[in-house]
Order: C-alpha cells, then sequence, then structure tokens
C-alpha cells in the first residue's frame, strides 16, 4: 500500500478534543456524526476523530489523572473504557463481528460501524509507546515470545501524560508490538490514527541535551500500518515538527503537526502565518503539515483548556475567516473543534463554504507571495491557469491595500472573483485595490 493513496487531499472532520478533553463519550461521537452526515458531508467533511485517553475510565476534562488505571488487554493493547463506550462492552470495542475480530477484541467496532454507516470515516488518537501498565505486568506482546518489559524506553517518557513508555525500535519484539496495535485498530474499522508526543519525543533527551525527534517510533508504525491491510491515515501530534525532518515526515506520514495545540487567539493566528511560510515548500499529495485544530464555534465544554470552560470561541467573525482562510489556501488538515450539533449559522455557513473549501483539493503551489508591514498575500494556483489570491490585514483597524501584480509575476487582464462572497467582481489589470477589516482577509479567484 502507497501512504500517498490514503489522504490524496488534506483530510476535513471532527475532532473531540477542543470540546471535550480527554472524556468524550460514545453518545458524542454519535450525535457529532449524526450532524456531520445530515448537514456537512456534501462539503467534504468526513471524519470523525475520538480523541486522547477513550482507554481512561475516570477521564472527566482535558486534565490528565496521573497513574490512572486504564482498560487493556492481555497483550497490553489499551481498549475502550466501556462505561464510556457501552458498544464496547464485552470485549466488542469500537467496530463488524466475525470469528477473526472476536478473537482481536472487538474494540471500537461497533462505533465505527455506525460512522461508516453514515458514509463517514473513524479515527482515535494514541499516544506512541507502550502503556506502563503494560510493562508492569510485563505481558507478553501478542504472537510472540517477547514481553512488554523488553521493548519498553523507560527513559523514554512523555512529560505532560503518565501513561505510556516510549518503544525501544533497537529491541527484538517493537516493531512486533507495533504491528499488534496496527492490526487491532484494522479489525476495528479504524481509518485514522493521531498518534501524540512523536513530532519530539518531549520527555526524551538526547546525548547532546536536546530534545529528540521520535523518527525511530514513526517508521514502526509507518511499517505497522502497511502490514495491517487497512489503508489507515498516520497523523502526528504535537509539534512544532522540525521543518529539517520535513523528508523524513513526507516519507512516512501523511499529516505532522507544525504547531503546540492551537487555540483561539489571535496571537496563535499571526504565529501560524510564520509556520505557514515555512513548512509550504513541503505540501505535496499525501503529505500535508498541519496547523491543527479549527476552535470555532461551541468549544471547551469540559475541556476546561486555558481555565475557560464551556464557552463559544474567543475569535471574532473576522479572525474566524483569517484562520479559514490561510488553512485552505495552505492546504492544511481541517479539524473542527466545536460541538456540532448547537452550531449556529455563521459558523456552519464559514465552513461550507464550496468555493473556498475547494481550495484543498485543487490548488498548488501555495506561497507567501507579499508581507509588506500589516498586510501578507499569499498566492496560490490550479491547473487550469487559475489563480487564487489571500489577502490579509493584520492591523487594529480597516486598512485599503493596493497590490501590484508585478510582485505577483502577473501580467494582463483577470476577471476577479470574491470566493467568500460568492461574487463576481468584474476585471482587474495591473493591480488589486483591496479594502479589509482588521483581522480579516478577502480570498480572490483570478481567471482569464
Amino acid at each position: 500500500m502507497n501512504k500517498n493513496d490514503f489522504a490524496k487531499t488534506p483530510p476535513m472532520g471532527w475532532n473531540s478534543w477542543d470540546c471535550y478533553g480527554a472524556s468524550v463519550t460514545e453518545k458524542e461521537l454519535k450525535q457529532n456524526a449524526d450532524y456531520m452526515a445530515e448537514h456537512l458531508k456534501k462539503y467534504g467533511w468526513e471524519y470523525i476523530i475520538c480523541d486522547i485517553q477513550w482507554y481512561e475510565p475516570t477521564a472527566d476534562s482535558s486534565h490528565y489523572h496521573k497513574f490512572a488505571d486504564l482498560c487493556m488487554d492481555e497483550y497490553g493493547r489499551l481498549i475502550p473504557a466501556e462505561n464510556r463506550f457501552p458498544s464496547a462492552a464485552n470485549g466488542a470495542g469500537f467496530g463488524p463481528l466475525a470469528e477473526y475480530v472476536h478473537s482481536l477484541g472487538k474494540g471500537f467496532r461497533e462505533i465505527a460501524d455506525y460512522i461508516h454507516g453514515k458514509g463517514l470515516k473513524f479515527g482515535i488518537h494514541i499516544m506512541r509507546g507502550i502503556p506502563r501498565q503494560a510493562v508492569a505486568k510485563n505481558v507478553t506482546i501478542k504472537g510472540t515470545s517477547y514481553t512488554a518489559r523488553q521493548v519498553a524506553h523507560p527513559a523514554s517518557i512523555c512529560c505532560w501524560n503518565s501513561d505510556m513508555y516510549g518503544v525501544d525500535s533497537t529491541q527484538p519484539g517493537a516493531q512486533e508490538y507495533y504491528d499488534s496495535i496496527l492490526e487491532l485498530y484494522a479489525s476495528w474499522g479504524v481509518d485514522y490514527i493521531k498518534v501524540d508526543d512523536i513530532c519530539v519525543k518531549y520527555g526524551r533527551i538526547n546525548d547532546e541535551g536536546t530534545l529528540q525527534y521520535g523518527g525511530d517510533e514513526i517508521e514502526m508504525l509507518h511499517r505497522a500500518i502497511e502490514k495491517c491491510g487497512r489503508s489507515i491515515v498516520l497523523s502526528l501530534s504535537p509539534g512544532p515538527a522540525m521543518v529539517e525532518k520535513a523528508e523524513h515526515l513526507r516519507k512516512y506520514a501523511n499529516l505532522w503537526r507544525i504547531t503546540n495545540d492551537f487555540w483561539d487567539s489571535w496571537e496563535d493566528i499571526m504565529e501560524m502565518f510564520d509556520r505557514c511560510n515555512n513548512w509550504a515548500p513541503y505540501v505535496s499529495e499525501g503529505c500535508f503539515p498541519d496547523c491543527d485544530m479549527l476552535p470555532v464555534g461551541h468549544i471547551s465544554i469540559r475541556g476546561c483548556e486555558h481555565g475557560l470552560s464551556d464557552r463559544w470561541t474567543r475569535l471574532s467573525k473576522a479572525e474566524q475567516r483569517t484562520m479559514l482562510t490561510l488553512w485552505n489556501i495552505f492546504r492544511s488538515p481541517l479539524m473542527i473543534g466545536c460541538e456540532l450539533t448547537d452550531m449556529d449559522e455563521w459558523t456552519k455557513a464559514l465552513l461550507t463554504n464550496e468555493e473556498v473549501l475547494s481550495l484543498l483539493k485543487t490548488s498548488r503551489n501555495a506561497h507567501q507571495a507579499i508581507r509588506q508591514g500589516d498586510m501578507i498575500v499569499w498566492q496560490a494556483e490550479d491547473e487550469e491557469g487559475n489563480v487564487f489570491l489571500a489577502v490579509f490585514n493584520t492591523t487594529n483597524w480597516s486598512e485599503t491595500f493596493a497590490i501590484d501584480f508585478r510582485a505577483l509575476d502577473l501580467t494582463g487582464s483577470y476577471k476577479l472573483r470574491d470566493l467568500w462572497a460568492q461574487k463576481e467582481l468584474g476585471e482587474v489589470e495591473g493591480k488589486l485595490i483591496v479594502g479589509v477589516d482588521s483581522h480579516d482577509a478577502k480570498l480572490y479567484k483570478l481567471s482569464k
């Protein structure tokens, strides 16, 4: 299997983290899947991602319980907490029933079937490594004589979550452990895994005293996906990923985070302009630097991130439009962070503008073309010769910008269309004069 066939264009979906932290339930996954299938699927939204600690029975927010008891099978593979995911009871896990699946533990299979039945795809979050609990019990790795203690790397730990040890790739049985968990996820019907604490191994210091890239475990995961018999997107988190590792990431992963957790602040958006500029050369089919979540709508219901719980996004409408404009022209994966079922009409319209979303599938060669003072201009194109321009105003006041076509290597006249307004604006030649509100963006299509 070619990994680039799994995500030819940036995945679009919903992730439970912004709303529910580590505490999402089966009911909440299904209600958001129902909404996506009815209201968003036709616009390209298709993934439902269950974020971290679905195996932790007492999880209740984004704050982790240190050294909590986790739900785990006899081979050290984490399984859904039955109190939060009733369909997982008696080994039913996340997804369809066959004797082979019975032998593995059915995990999330019923939930995956439910989501697949809606015409959607299902994903889960995992931490890199092997559960500390499995190491304490010294369980046997499925299909081998190796044990958890033989493959665990006890010095390779996550500084913000106590669930796992890293896996030592130099030890016999290490690859077999990753093979066993991907075999399990494939049997559940998982289409996407978000692997955390892996772009940089935050708890592991190398000989030079700097944080270490998780390339060895990324390669083991890649090989395990190749063997599992199912097309599974490999998404790496968190960031910021190292630009100097770009070619390795492109070879072994589909998506990788270029930022720490992205939240609803203008400062985070301003930082993303620089990150996107650095990563733009590495966007290609099946390989997408990831700007992280879209914190729109009703978020932090139980997430309690930054001490602000159960709120609507702090981003203004203009700032949300700027975020969506940058994410789309850059071609980042799009993962909605809000509770979908109480989405207001403005947010729904923001997320369902087909002309804006089309850039994810049809545009190419996106790059920052101009950055002058408080004006930022991004430029892209498509195979038909159309040009896309995103104009951003980063000031605290409305501004009018004059953009000389020579700075964009454009000549002649163009028909101008406003993609957010979905409106033809006539012909322009030589330059573009555009008024942009504070912290807002315009997105244009120029065609001959």
